[in-house]
Formats: structure tokens, C-alpha cells, sequence
């Protein structure tokens, strides 16, 4: 078992290095990992997105999330990303210089990072029993979580279908779309358009933009990508923008890329970073995490 968990996390140490390049070098861990859901070419969706249940907390949690981190943090002990906080990624000099292709984790990473993870020994022998930790979805005390943001999502799916077009038209207002009052987001499905509206840029062209918005609890298929590009067709739509508080399966963000009109998804994690962007309903605090000087046994 020891075995297989390194050998996944080596794998997505040279995947999350990939990505950060893919991606321009600064990111946060969510970003990267997201990367790796819609492009990684080693890990499948069904492997990111895989949930367990702790028979011993009966919490759920995803195993893949929990390698992710490990291999995150053996990364930055060996000098290949740099972070202050844990949350937002940089990658080093070295980590931008790196060979991909002769990139060998063992080699590479662990010759040095696995003297620098004191607690890794004792990480390896609950390795076994993962499936009842009750932080296994962590891996990692650096995973740091805004609580907030998973009650937003909570009480989106919570919300009636009145008041879920409510938050839809406030915050497309929030991000500069003009939406029209006939065409406006529908909470009565029809098969057709959830909502239309106008964008209009700096040099004053005015765009026609299409809007489609789902509450579901599993992620949105290509097959529903491939609906709402169709109804763009009937009002002439220049872009379309699909917004769910869900996610979007892999098949579904190739299609949305495809063909002369892309269309913007917008997944649950990013309306939460909308919401907190625009101050949609949220009120920001002020609070303190502390540095490693504390927390270090030395």
C-alpha cells in the first residue's frame, strides 16, 4: 500500500509541475488541481474525483486530494515551488527551469524532501488505514479551507428556484452583464435559454451574450454543452457563459472549447470566488494564520 502511494504521488508531482507551467507559474493549489481534473493526461476524472466514506467518522473524503497535497509538499521542501501561505503556489527558478522529461521524482524531490518531512514516518504507517482518518481529504495541514465557501454551495442547492434566479441575475449585474429584462434567467425550465444579456467594452462594442445556470448535485455533461450551444443559435449569442454550482465533467470543458463560440464555464468554486470578489452577500473578516516559526517542533 506504502508502495502504490508513492508511486501515485510521484506521478502527480510531475503532473502538478506540468500544470503550474501550463498555467503560468503562480496558482493556488485549487487551480492546480483543477488542471490536473480537466487536462492531466495520467490521472482520469474518475480517479480526482473519487469519494470515500471514513468508517470511522462517516465523513467523505477523496483519496486523490489527499496524494495531491503530499506531493504538493514534497515539492516545496525540495525547492521547486515556493509559497508563503500554502494556499497560493509559485514556482522557483529551479521550478521553472525543471526538464520535464527527465524530471524523476525519487531523484529529483524525495532525495531531498523526505529528510526535511519529520511526521512522513508516521504519515506511512496510518497510510493503510486512510479510509478512517477523519482528515484524510487534507493529507496535508497547509490545505487550507474557507469554511464559508462550502455553506455558500450548501445553501445554493438549498435555495428555492425563485430565489436561485435572484442570486444568478445579482451577480451576473456584479460581473458587468447587462441582463435583459423578457430574455432574464428563467427559474421555470424550457429547454431553451436560462438568460441573455449585453456586454459592453471599453471601446464601447456591445457583445450578445447567452446565459445558462444549473443547480445540480452531479456535474454537467457534454450533452448539455452541446443543448445550450444550440440555443445560442436562436438569439444570436457571440459567447456563452454556463454557470453551475456543481462542476463540469472533462468531456464537457473540451466541448465547451470547441467550435468558433466558446463558452465560459463558471464551476460552484469560482462562483464562490465571484461571490467573494464582488462582496455578493458576504461580509470579509479579518483573521490570522500562524507562520511556521510557532508551529515547528525546532
Amino acid at each position: 500500500m506504502a508502495n502504490r502511494q508513492i508511486e501515485i504521488e510521484n506521478k502527480a508531482m510531475k503532473e502538478i509541475l506540468i500544470a503550474m507551467h501550463n498555467l503560468g507559474g503562480q496558482v493556488t493549489r485549487k487551480q492546480v488541481l483543477q488542471e490536473l481534473h480537466d487536462n492531466s493526461k495520467v490521472f482520469s476524472e474518475k480517479e480526482i474525483d473519487e469519494v470515500r466514506t471514513s468508517k470511522k467518522s462517516g465523513k467523505e473524503y477523496h483519496p486523490f486530494h489527499w496524494k495531491f497535497n503530499f506531493a504538493v509538499k514534497h515539492l516545496i521542501l525540495a525547492g521547486f515551488i515556493d509559497t508563503d501561505n500554502g494556499h497560493d503556489l509559485e514556482l522557483s527558478k529551479k521550478g521553472r527551469t525543471v526538464d520535464i522529461d527527465s524530471f524523476d521524482a525519487d531523484r529529483d524531490v524525495r532525495s531531498i524532501s523526505e529528510n526535511k518531512m519529520p511526521h512522513r514516518k508516521t504519515t506511512r504507517v496510518k497510510v493503510n488505514s486512510i479510509s478512517d482518518s477523519t482528515n484524510s481529504n487534507q493529507g496535508d495541514s497547509e490545505d487550507l479551507e474557507e469554511p464559508w465557501r462550502q455553506q455558500l454551495l450548501d445553501a445554493l442547492i438549498k435555495m428555492s428556484p425563485k430565489k436561485f434566479e435572484l442570486f444568478c441575475r445579482g451577480l451576473l449585474t456584479k460581473m458587468g452583464i447587462d441582463v435583459d429584462d423578457e430574455i432574464g434567467v428563467q427559474y421555470v425550465a424550457d429547454g431553451g435559454l436560462d438568460g441573455f444579456g449585453y456586454v459592453r467594452s471599453d471601446d464601447y462594442r456591445t457583445t450578445r451574450v447567452a446565459l445558462q445556470a444549473k443547480r445540480w448535485q452531479g456535474k454537467v455533461s457534454a450533452p448539455e454543452i452541446d443543448k445550450f450551444r444550440g440555443a445560442m443559435d436562436k438569439f444570436n449569442a457571440e459567447f456563452g457563459i454556463f454557470i453551475t454550482n456543481s462542476d463540469f465533467t472533462r468531456d464537457a470543458v473540451k466541448t465547451a472549447r470547441q467550435g468558433t463560440r466558446i463558452i465560459t464555464l463558471i464551476n460552484g468554486d469560482q462562483i464562490c470566488d465571484l461571490v467573494a470578489k464582488y462582496n455578493y452577500y458576504v461580509e470579509p473578516v479579518t483573521t490570522y494564520r500562524l507562520k511556521s516559526f510557532y508551529l515547528d517542533e525546532d
